[in-house]
């Protein structure tokens, strides 16, 4: 039998599945990876990519100024949620605009619980005492008192 024949009774028999076996084999095209993102330059990355990489100084730049145009305490929360969320402690100027925020939507809890976080992100005592410090005049001026006063026959956390 001659092969064109042999071609002829397939097609014959099974019209659809012959041109899937002809149409698949046809031509093998090369793939292309269109997503590959070697060949963008650092520069031309737009600047409110996700995976951009922030300095410390556009982190606190940018939480000063979330902090200072808070309306409600839910923006505070908010803020002070995405800053603690970070692998690292919030600078003082964030904190001091944190307390700020919080004194000027009158929630008072919040302030203290500023402290609670700060106590909980830095990596020893001897860090908390330094922030406490540094944040002393601040608190004064504001009247936060610390959980510690506060509730002096509750247990630490260490």
């Amino acid at each position: 039998m001659a092969p064109s024949s042999i071609l002829r009774a397939a097609l014959r028999a099974r019209p659809a599945s012959a041109f899937r076996l002809i149409r698949s084999t046809a031509v093998a095209r090369p793939v292309i990876a269109s997503f590959s993102t070697s060949s963008i330059r650092k520069e031309a990355r737009d600047p409110h990519d996700p995976h951009q990489e922030e300095t410390f100084e556009d982190f606190t730049a940018r939480y000063e100024k979330e902090f200072d145009s808070v309306q409600d305490v839910f923006e505070l929360q908010r803020n002070l949620n995405n800053s603690f969320a970070y692998d690292l402690v919030p600078s003082t100027t964030v904190i001091i605009a944190a307390l700020r925020a919080a004194r000027r939507v009158n929630d008072y809890p919040t302030a203290v619980r500023v402290f609670e976080g700060i106590k909980a992100k830095v990596e020893n005592k001897t860090q908390y005492e330094q922030y406490l410090e540094e944040l002393e005049p601040i608190r004064k001026e504001l009247g936060i008192e610390l959980k510690e006063v506060l509730w002096p026959d509750l247990p630490m956390a260490a």
